[in-house]
């Protein structure tokens, strides 16, 4: 039986400097990346639904994404964060449990709540976080919450400076019980700065193998200030790239 707080506690402990979390969306792309040296992974939810051929932005039901969890966490020992969306609807407390008896220990959760295609506002979304720290709290394991906001990403769903809106969320997702955050979309590296000078908890960025993320490269991530990296659906998204360049000869 997988020891849920130990692993919980040594994903916590990863962030106490610099962690990259590279995505996987099934056991094998799991496997190839324990394998590759990584000592915890994420789950994505965009790459498990394109996996599963289903859609982003919860096409999946709460089920599907725990079914693809448990595979992933059966087949490697090491820490796994799953990105559950919004929460699928579900209350904090049955989030926690069934996150924990599929077997993973940190958790995605953004704003965007997109079955009813609206974004949650700043206190609304603070609160489910601090109910979902309750419930871990609760459940005696400190899950790793990184509480995503889409305010870059999504501002036609709140109408406001995105900048000040990530901020604002950030700030409050942190005094709620969040352990990382997660402002996806930044248009800059300067965006991710302004809220590195708001906030104390590990800023988490999204990185393409190749390319890096807003910073750049691995060294110029780090040296900007974010301490947390994963690739949400861009390794997948560059796994496809690669497919296509290895089997064009064969056609």
């Amino acid at each position: 039986m997988r020891d849920l707080a130990g692993l919980a506690a040594e994903l916590l402990t990863m962030h106490d400097d610099f962690v990259v979390l590279p995505t996987a969306w099934d056991a094998w792309s799991a496997r190839a990346l324990v394998d590759a040296g990584f000592r915890a992974i994420t789950v994505g939810s965009h790459p498990v639904a394109e996996s599963r051929g289903q859609r982003d932005g919860e096409g999946m039901s709460l089920d599907d994404a725990l079914d693809a969890v448990g595979r992933i966490t059966a087949s490697v020992d090491v820490p796994v964060s799953a990105d559950l969306e919004s929460g699928y609807g579900a209350e904090p407390r049955e989030l926690i449990g069934r996150l924990l008896d599929a077997g993973a220990v940190g958790l995605n959760v953004e704003d965007t709540v997109h079955a009813q295609g609206r974004m949650r506002e700043p206190h609304e979304h603070a609160d489910y976080v601090a109910a979902l720290r309750a419930a871990a709290d609760e459940a005696g394991v400190d899950v790793v919450i990184n509480g995503r906001t889409d305010a870059f990403a999504r501002p036609d769903l709140h109408g406001l400076d995105p900048l000040e809106q990530a901020i604002l969320r950030c700030e409050l997702m942190e005094q709620a019980g969040a352990q990382a955050l997660y402002p996806v979309r930044p248009p800059s590296a300067e965006a991710v700065s302004a809220i590195l000078e708001r906030v104390s908890l590990p800023v988490n960025v999204t990185a393409h193998p190749v390319s890096g993320t807003v910073f750049g490269d691995l060294a110029a991530t780090r040296a900007g200030g974010a301490r947390r990296v994963s690739f949400g659906p861009r390794l997948q998204a560059a796994l496809t790239d690669s497919i296509a360049e290895l089997v064009r000869p064969w056609r």
